[in-house]
């Protein structure tokens, strides 16, 4: 599976005294539609931190269309970019609930190997998953 899509709708606390999404809530949303891209694939971050992976960003990119506003259902799309190595690269396209495009956004996450805090491939689970 390369590709899910996960809405919700913008809380309160989300926005700014205009009611509009404060720009660095995006980034948690991408976080979520990452969250929900591995649990659609039967993995959790949990799981991957029990046997021993983390998975830092390490690049991000958000090009920002329209704003959000409070109580609006947005749908994040999350596109895996390519198979994993190392690195895994992941594409997102937020949308408002008329399909209004609000963002296009891009991150870079690394594999870390939690006992030596190195890098390391991506683990055999995941690639299998998306084979």
């Amino acid at each position: 599976m390369k590709f899910n899509t996960f809405s919700f709708r913008v809380r309160y606390a989300e926005t700014d005294q205009m009611g509009i999404v404060y720009h660095g809530n995006y980034a948690q949303y991408l976080e979520m539609g990452r969250v929900e891209w591995l649990r659609a694939l039967g993995i959790t971050y949990r799981s991957m931190e029990e046997t021993g992976t983390k998975l830092p960003v390490i690049f991000l990119q958000i090009n920002y269309k329209k704003s959000a506003k409070y109580d609006d259902l947005i749908t994040v799309e999350t596109t895996l970019k390519k198979i994993p190595t190392v690195r895994i690269e992941f594409d997102y396209k937020v949308y408002g609930e008329n399909g209004e495009l609000l963002a296009e956004a891009n991150t870079v996450l690394v594999f870390i190997d939690m006992a030596t805090g190195k890098p390391k491939r991506c683990p055999k689970y995941i690639l299998e998953k998306l084979m």
